[in-house]
């Protein structure tokens, strides 16, 4: 080999290959490190920003089932992304996870670190004073062990030696440090054990109709995985009554201004019943279980007589809210008992029904001052409605079946609306509908989180550490006596704290030159 090529082998950088233990070693150092648990906390918040702005399917259904109506493809894109159900998403709890392997992470040093300096004493006083950032001297016949004294008394952690004493304190501020720290734990803690052990549901309620606690009774039920059916608290309640107030003049007209039910409620089987008034934000609880008040609509009482002069339905339908601010209304009605044939409706209530300059008809009022409903379609033939298969509440022809179904009435917003008491004769003597009566719906969230209070205590023990760690500055004080004089230094070890000690030093050299003890 040359001399050439020797140097440039010794010269050139070689590449450090890390290997599998390495690689393993560095992400985890990586995924601990404070700047990894910012950033994760911030993706935290910012994947709540969609749950708190698109309807969540667990919070109101009724709204996802509108967006699906009326923008189907924007409502595929969000179920796609899981944006429906943003906290039990894949990618939230990828999240959550990371986060709480990246705080396990921060603790266990900090915690080490803490110990350590626990157990540590305050160092030996330098040998001048007067090099520190804070210093001041005074003569006096103050005597070590008397400096010792008073600097106890100022709630400082002392060590004296040979002409000099040593004191520190602020100790609470990597108490509070790490106690947040560990606060934060417990609540990404809590809400994991809330989601093993807790569930949630939600059910819409007709006036008149009740509701039982069982998994039977939900509209739609999620549990934790820890959760059976034999989990659920055992109580009941009918709904007896449901008001709503709306502003009736200005330029908020029809906005509402509070809403009540009104419930019969028994805390367990065979219980005397209780009456409750159910109120947004006042949640009913029994044994731990919250029942919230979520939304309000309308349920149309309809009658059909089917081809052969029968009953074949009598009941009232829940509503699809299409326009929150007037409250109207889209509602389907199936008929599977209807002979010959099967009948559908597709209908438009209108609470306060009024008719508009181009012959449609619109409602000028949420509130049920002029209740109509227009027939805006109706059908007969197989609803597929016993072919075992589930089908939605709103809809009337499932896609596979528009060949099995024959439209029998179309109409449009222009159609003569029915009033309460009206009917519309089906053509070919197919069948009647009658429109008899109008009650209101509810829809509620139950939900059971055995982590809530455990997530409330550790959120309070966030905040009281992070303000003990945010008001609190370390510092430390020495003292040295030499022959009638008496030097004082002090520094902190906090950045950015040292404006704050210039007064607290100010009143510790005055404490110590005249044995007061007022410092701040």
């Amino acid at each position: 080999m040359s001399v050439d090529e020797l140097v440039r082998e010794n010269h050139e950088p070689k590449q450090i290959r890390l290997g599998p233990v390495g690689w393993v070693r560095w992400g985890w150092r990586t995924l601990t490190s404070m700047k990894t648990a910012l950033i994760l906390l911030f993706l935290l918040a910012l994947g709540s920003i969609p749950g708190s702005l698109i309807p969540q399917r667990g919070v109101e259904p009724d709204k996802v089932a509108l967006i699906y109506q009326q923008s189907p493809s924007l409502a595929e894109w969000y179920e796609r992304f899981q944006l429906f159900e943003v906290f039990t998403s894949v990618w939230f709890a990828a999240v959550y996870l990371l986060l709480f392997a990246s705080l396990v992470g921060c603790i266990i040093p900090r915690t080490t670190t803490y110990l350590r300096e626990l157990r540590r004493k305050p160092p030996a006083a330098p040998k001048n004073l007067s090099r520190l950032p804070h210093s001041d001297s005074f003569d006096g016949d103050l005597t070590t062990e008397e400096a010792a004294r008073r600097l106890r008394k100022l709630r400082f952690r002392v060590v004296t030696g040979d002409g000099w004493v040593a004191a520190e304190k602020g100790y609470l501020r990597e108490t509070g440090n790490l106690f947040f720290h560990i606060a934060l734990l417990g609540i990404l803690l809590a809400v994991g054990f809330g989601s093993l052990y807790g569930y949630r549901g939600n059910v819409l309620v007709v006036e008149g109709d009740g509701f039982a606690n069982t998994v039977a009774a939900y509209d739609r039920f999620i549990p934790g995985s820890r959760v059976s059916a034999e989990s659920l608290q055992p109580f009941s309640f009918e709904l007896s009554d449901f008001k709503v107030t709306y502003q009736v003049a200005g330029d908020k007209k029809g906005q509402e201004l509070d809403y009540s039910a009104f419930l019969k409620v028994h805390d367990e089987p065979g219980a005397p019943g209780r009456d409750y008034e159910l109120k947004v934000n006042e949640p009913l609880e029994v044994d731990g279980t919250q029942t919230y008040l979520l939304g309000h609509g309308y349920a149309p009482i309809f009658k059909v007589t089917d081809g052969k002069g029968q009953v074949a339905y009598e009941g009232a339908v829940a509503c699809l809210i299409d326009q929150k601010a007037t409250l109207t209304s889209s509602c389907a009605v199936k008929v599977p008992d209807a002979q010959p044939s099967q009948l559908g409706f597709l209908l438009r209530f209108l609470p306060t029904s009024v008719p508009l300059t181009d012959g449609t008809y619109a409602s000028a009022f949420p509130a049920e001052l002029q209740p109509q409903v227009q027939l805006i379609g109706g059908y007969a033939g197989d609803l597929g409605m016993r072919s075992g298969k589930p089908q939605s509440v709103y809809e009337i022809i499932p896609s596979e079946l528009k060949d099995k179904i024959v439209p029998v009435v179309r109409g449009s917003f222009s159609a003569k609306p029915i009033s309460v008491g009206g009917s519309v004769e089906l053509p070919g003597g197919a069948g009647k509908l009658e429109f008899t009566g109008v009650k209101e719906w509810i829809t509620l969230q139950t939900a059971y989180d055995p982590g809530r209070v455990p997530a409330l205590v550790a959120a309070a023990v966030a905040v009281i550490a992070i303000a003990l760690s945010l008001t609190i500055r370390r510092r430390r004080v020495w003292v040295r006596v030499k022959e009638g004089r008496v030097d004082v230094g002090g520094l902190t070890r906090t950045e950015g704290s040292a404006a704050g000690f210039t007064e607290e030093f100010a009143d510790i050299v005055k404490a110590l030159s005249a044995g007061e003890q007022d410092v701040r």
